[in-house]
């Protein structure tokens, strides 16, 4: 067993009136990949800013051991000094540069006063050929997929002489190609010495991936085990420090007439030409879950972004709501009929980060506010008040900027907005992307709610348990086409994935 390349003890770390850390213990040995899982809030991040030098020494109890002596960051180039990197959802890389000089920014490549271009390109192709990337060195960074710039992260980390690797939230804007590709990546640097601290919500990627899995919970350390002890029941457990009965809480409701139905629908995109939607039809009825299934590139946001008047194509086919044709040309059309979408990516299209939780929560429905051609904020405030206490919120105020928020808070606000619109249709694109165990579990509960109060809700998930424990009945998409159809008692893993790679089973 190797022995431990990093030890912190009796981590204690305080914000005004807020206990954030509580003697936390947390020991990762060399070489492994070390899962460390917890809810929002658990104090997953501000333990990680400790290691990182964010948090300097001496604004924290406890101590840090790296390869048994102690350290005291007072800052982030300490920590990177002695081999410390953090990579984070939000990616630090210049998208005017090329990958080589993001690779060695600020510890360039010198010939006299001027770079030398020939070694900074060519050492940057050998770290990238390390990894096994084959990019072309010279590339904006800015012209390459998300994916692609969290593996050039990785690989500018490398060039610092990196012991420990921190990854947060990896895979959470990711293909499933890349995902693989990160995968691989990261058991290779296993195998060559290097640590990773991975900390992930997606518990299959957890029980995959780790050797040891830590859980904190509430700002304390509750367990840390090998991965062969657990499952992702236990993690689940361990997380939220009660039994989850049923993880998904699927309620059985009436479902009623027919809400929405789209025939023969076909979306070009008007950029590439390309058919992206091909002779689509379905229903949905009031009161329905309808899961929305398929891999990255099946066309699924597509089509429900076209639906709802944001998405830039030439359209083909009928929608009808409430039995009545309608056209929608845009997001607002949309609106004015009952429509509803939680985009995939909340904080670049569902919220406005800089502003906070009342006027978020309002947008929408602005014009239900306004009297004499004036918002009223005596009931834009209490309207705020009366949605989010129905989200269960958890704020100890509401104005609050959304951008301080968890992500499963962030996604109520969402929710918050287009509820307080009253729709008859909420189309829900990866409703719970990058949010906990805990979190999860509520939005599921809220989804129950309003499909009991007669909403007709499309649920698009990548994940294929939240679809089957969620939904009334499945629909699978490849190719910008719908091949498949279950209902909820048919519907399977193996189903499901055999009709989105290519078995047309409808």
């Amino acid at each position: 067993m190797q022995p431990y390349i990093l030890e912190m003890k009796g981590i204690i770390k305080e914000f005004p009136g807020v206990r954030a850390l509580n003697n936390v213990t947390f020991s990762v040995r060399k070489g492994e990949i070390h899962a460390l899982c917890g809810e929002n809030g658990a104090g997953k991040s501000t333990l990680m800013k400790i290691l990182s030098g964010v948090y300097p020494y001496g604004s924290y109890e406890g101590k840090i051991l790296i390869n048994g002596e102690e350290v005291r960051f007072r800052n982030i180039k300490e920590s990177q000094d002695a081999g410390i990197a953090i990579i984070y959802q939000e990616l630090a890389l210049v998208e005017e540069m090329t990958v080589a000089e993001n690779m060695f920014l600020g510890h360039e490549f010198m010939r006299g006063t001027l770079i030398d271009w020939n070694r900074l390109y060519a050492e940057a192709q050998k770290w990238l050929k390390q990894i096994g990337l084959n990019i072309d060195p010279e590339t904006k960074v800015g012209d390459l997929t998300v994916g692609k710039q969290q593996l050039i992260e990785i690989a500018k980390a490398l060039t610092k002489n990196t012991q420990i690797i921190i990854l947060d939230e990896p895979t959470a804007a990711l293909t499933d190609s890349d995902v693989n590709i990160l995968k691989a990546i990261l058991r290779d640097l296993r195998a060559k010495g290097v640590t990773c601290i991975y900390i992930s919500h997606k518990l299959n990627e957890v029980m995959e991936l780790a050797d040891t899995v830590t859980v904190l919970r509430d700002g304390q350390t509750v367990s840390s085990d090998p991965i062969e002890e657990l499952s992702e029941d236990k993690i689940i457990t361990k997380m939220v420090g009660r039994e989850l009965n049923e993880l998904f809480p699927y309620e059985p409701r009436p479902i009623a007439e027919t809400v929405l139905e789209v025939r023969n629908y076909s979306v070009i995109n008007v950029d590439t030409g390309k058919k992206v939607i091909d002779d689509v039809s379905f229903v949905l009825r009031k009161g329905e879950i309808l899961g929305i299934s398929g891999l990255m590139g099946a066309g699924r946001t597509e089509l429900f972004t076209s639906l709802f008047g944001g998405y830039k194509g030439k359209k083909q086919g009928t929608v009808f709501i409430d039995g009545k044709e309608t056209i929608i040309r845009n997001p607002a059309d949309a609106i004015k009929v009952g429509m509803a979408y939680v985009s995939e990516d909340r904080k670049k299209y569902g919220l406005v980060l800089g502003m906070d939780i009342i006027k978020n929560s309002t947008l929408v429905a602005l014009r239900k506010l306004i009297k004499l051609n004036i918002i009223d904020h005596a009931l834009e405030i209490k309207s705020a008040e009366e949605i989010t206490k129905r989200m269960k919120l958890k704020t100890p105020d509401l104005e609050v900027k959304v951008s301080q928020l968890s992500g499963g808070n962030q996604q109520k606000v969402v929710l918050s907005k287009w509820l307080l619109n009253s729709p008859k249709i909420l189309i829900l694109d990866e409703p719970t992307r990058g949010i906990d165990v805990g979190a999860k579990y509520e939005i599921y509960k809220i989804i129950n709610e309003l499909a009991q109060q007669g909403v007709g809700i499309i649920l698009i998930s990548s994940e294929l348990p939240e679809v089957l424990g969620m939904s009334d009945r499945i629909l699978v998409m490849s190719e910008g086409a719908i091949v498949g159809e279950f209902s909820r008692e048919d519907a399977t893993q193996e189903k499901i994935m055999a009709c989105a790679t290519g078995g047309k089973q409808r």
